[in-house]
């Protein structure tokens, strides 16, 4: 079967085209899950069990960000927000100099970036700190007039690149639990320690990509003044409350790291909350249903695309379409450039990069042995096949993550300002450094 014919090449190009064309991309999905499925022989009730059956896999992180959304929801509530941002706002007064506007920007894009960076290693809690941490942010970016689409590659970028070259916390999960073994299954061992050394020059492309989004996106952009759900009902900022949101963050971070669960740390967070006095019990349903509205859509994305993904693992063509890309080829660098871009494709639709690597070593390990690449170019093609995608899929935990801070106010587009911006910007350069990685290493 030609490449072109694949259905999985056709749903993934029909979940970005209908995406693109704003379509809600939980339909987006499902139109995309159907044409993968029944394209790839399985009958109607078969794709339609496969993507129910997938639909369970995003319920824990759905529910997660439900009740992540219930605690900015209370922490919006104790007044904490508006005074970080009056207080930023006030340092700039009433006609900033263009220097201090730069050094605020910069200071607020650089927490952004340490946050991000952080959470996959020092604090592993992934993206469950944006939407408690940027949506307070929001009035401070439209004071600036920051470009949020630069606060989104800022984001994901931090999201992505330590896992790829930092042995700990996620980074050790993509490196040593996946990527290693994986390899070892399919028949190539390499140290551990030479893991990081492999995907250095694919990080550097992701580094290239963030300096190109500073540049892109350096111009003033300006919004409508911003509205978070539960400002309305804050009472000014006291002493009492700022020591329940200080209890309440502690505890939900604490509770988070050691039970490994989202949903109990954000649950504790908004019952200190509610305990504290901050969301009066009488109020707390209703606290609570605007945090859910707020996050409902990524919810919804997460679950629909672990349903893609599932119909995409049943359909079986992901081997197929790599075979048939892969079949006759005698030229490494055509090879290396065709493995990239079939990376790219399969974790655009399943929209995890982790997921990505035991799908592809197998298909890939002997090929790139047999056209003569070096185990550190093996490593550095499949790692990197395997990250191209996780930032520009509309379904990545690294691009939803993003779009859940930014849009906390309704003013953050997830296709055009998070999904396209982090497409250009990273994979384009990731492409390339990984394809010189397999050439050089």
């Amino acid at each position: 079967m030609s490449p072109l014919l694949n259905p999985i090449v056709w749903s993934v190009i029909l979940l970005m085209g209908l995406s693109i064309a704003r379509m809600n991309v939980v339909l987006a999905l499902l139109c995309a899950a159907l044409v993968a499925g029944v394209g790839s022989g399985l009958d109607l009730e078969s794709t339609l069990a496969a993507f129910g059956d997938g639909l369970g896999g995003g319920a824990n992180i759905a529910l997660s960000y439900a009740l992540l959304g219930a605690f900015a929801v209370a922490i919006a509530r104790s007044g904490i927000t508006e005074w970080l941002a009056a207080r930023i706002i006030a340092r700039l007064g009433r006609t900033p100099a263009p220097h201090q506007l730069r050094l605020i920007r910069t200071l607020l894009l650089t927490v952004l970036l340490a946050a991000a960076i952080m959470s996959q290693n020092l604090v592993p809690i992934h993206i469950a700190f944006i939407p408690i941490l940027v949506p307070p942010l929001l009035e401070v970016m439209h004071q600036l007039r920051l470009d949020r689409r630069l606060a989104a590659c800022v984001l994901t970028f931090g999201l992505i690149t330590p896992y790829m070259v930092l042995p700990v916390g996620f980074g050790s999960i993509f490196l040593h639990t996946q990527l290693g073994p994986s390899l070892a299954k399919a028949g190539l061992e390499i140290p551990k320690g030479e893991l990081p050394l492999a995907m250095l020059l694919p990080a550097a492309g992701m580094v290239v990509g963030l300096i190109l989004a500073f540049i892109r996106y350096r111009k003033p952009r300006d919004y409508r003044p911003v509205e978070l759900p539960g400002e309305e009902q804050h009472a000014p900022l006291s002493p009492r409350n700022a020591v329940v949101a200080a209890i309440a963050l502690a505890a939900a971070l604490a509770l988070q790291l050691y039970s490994d669960s989202i949903i109990l740390g954000a649950l504790i967070g908004f019952l200190v909350f509610t305990a504290g006095g901050v969301v009066p019990w009488r109020e707390s349903q209703d606290a609570f249903t605007k945090g859910v509205k707020m996050m409902s859509l990524i919810g919804f994305i997460m679950i629909a695309a672990n349903g893609y993904a599932a119909v995409v693992d049943a359909s079986g063509q992901v081997p197929v379409l790599v075979e048939s890309v892969t079949s006759g080829l005698q030229s490494p660098p055509l090879a290396a450039a065709l493995l990239l871009l079939l990376g790219l494709f399969v974790t655009l639709g399943i929209g995890s990069s982790f997921s990505t690597i035991p799908i592809i070593t197998t298909l890939y390990v002997p090929l790139c042995l047999a056209l003569g690449f070096s185990p550190l170019a093996t490593a550095a093609l499949v790692g990197s096949a395997a990250a191209l995608g996780d930032a520009g899929s509309p379904a990545s935990d690294s691009t939803l993550g993003p779009t859940a801070g930014l849009n906390a106010d309704g003013q953050h587009d997830h296709i055009r300002d998070t999904v396209i911006p982090t497409f250009i910007h990273y994979n384009l350069p990731l492409i390339a450094t990984g394809w010189l990685a397999a050439m050089v290493l």
